[in-house]
């Protein structure tokens, strides 16, 4: 069964999402901020990060260079699930993006569960062996 680690500091969006992604067959581990998911990926290592940005005491992106910095993770896939609006990211931060292994790019108030499904379903498909 694939693991998605969760993070979002909203603990509702949180349940909506971890059940979603169970009943689709992935495990969900569910963490709302930055020290909680270093733990937990340390614990288990994810096959996906699924992420919102804006999390509560720590700036999305200082976690993403801080998770990039662990040799055992530098491949493994990231999902941005954010309500942090996609012309932020134009220019030298779509670069940056890429460095960081960001595969997917979901703006909140435009991306529905079955999107976010798919995008998992992508990543996981082109990481199993055939």
């Amino acid at each position: 069964m694939p693991r998605v680690l969760l993070i979002e500091p909203d603990t509702l969006l949180a349940a909506t999402y971890a059940a979603a992604l169970t009943a689709a067959g992935y495990r969900a581990d569910c963490c709302v901020g930055a020290q909680a998911a270093i733990t937990a990926a340390d614990t288990a290592r994810p096959d996906v990060v699924i992420m919102e940005l804006q999390l509560t005491g720590h700036n999305g992106l200082e976690f993403l260079h801080e998770f990039r910095s662990y040799p055992e993770w530098q491949d493994i896939p990231i999902v941005l699930l954010t309500n942090v609006p996609p012309g932020e990211f134009a220019g030298g931060r779509a670069a940056l993006m890429r460095q960081l292994g960001i595969r997917g790019y979901l703006y909140k108030p435009q991306a529905d569960l079955r999107q976010l499904l798919c995008v998992v379903r992508g990543i996981v498909a082109a990481g199993m062996p055939a």
